[in-house]
């Protein structure tokens, strides 16, 4: 992938530089929030710092969501519950607290990557499911002919349910399949994601909760 880190911190930036790029990745490094509002769009992947010298991390990632829904991967030594949320709601597909152990981080980017690469099984362009439209290809849904506006780690919730309707869905598996892990930190964002999500929807009832297992879009 084509990796955009914005890290100030020279250490921490050579050491990701330096194993991401002998995995593969082509990884572009820059320092300050502006430059990654400018180079954005040229990235498969963004791995963001919420420390920068001339912005706050997060007001790049909302700048970047009115634009843009490459992934970003949110990486900082900000590891409390508010900061957290806020940047889950902001956007971030994932947020990991800084020292982030190399391993974790290139198994989700892993799993961002085979997302952004998945097609081996067929799938409809589109469901419907009640006045809902899901366009799977486009990334786009309408309710009652009016589109709404999801994070990209919203859509792929509502994207894992959609294809499935009328199906329960495991928790475990939503969360395999979105993030590629199903851990405590993952639980966390699932269930900041499914608020906002149904908020938006705005459909009560519509992708509900089944006791003790998981999900179903449909009722």
């Amino acid at each position: 992938m084509r990796v955009l880190l914005v890290e100030d911190d020279d250490g921490v930036a050579g050491a990701l530089s330096e194993a991401l790029g002998v995995r593969g990745h082509a990884v572009t490094r820059v320092t300050r929030g502006a430059d990654a509002l400018g180079k954005h769009h040229e990235a498969d992947l963004l791995l963001l710092d919420l420390g920068l010298p001339d912005a706050d991390g997060l007001d790049v990632l909302r700048k970047i969501r009115q634009v843009s829904a490459v992934p970003v991967l949110v990486l900082t030594a900000r590891d409390d519950e508010r900061s957290t949320v806020r940047g889950l709601r902001l956007g971030a597909d994932d947020y990991l607290a800084k020292p982030v152990r190399l391993a974790e981080l290139l198994a989700r980017m892993d799993a961002v990557a085979r997302r952004a690469g998945a097609g081996d099984e067929p799938q409809p362009d589109v469901v419907h499911v009640e006045d809902l439209e899901i366009d799977l290809a486009a990334h786009r849904v309408f309710a009652a002919g009016e589109e709404i506006t999801l994070t990209a780690k919203e859509f792929a919730i509502l994207a894992v349910l959609a294809v499935r309707p009328g199906t329960a869905v495991s928790r475990q598996q939503l969360m395999d399949e979105v993030w590629g892990d199903a851990h405590l930190a993952v639980s966390r964002s699932l269930d900041v994601h499914l608020t906002w999500l149904r908020a938006k929807l705005d459909r009560p009832g519509l992708l509900g909760t089944v006791r003790g297992f998981g999900y179903r879009l449909g009722r």
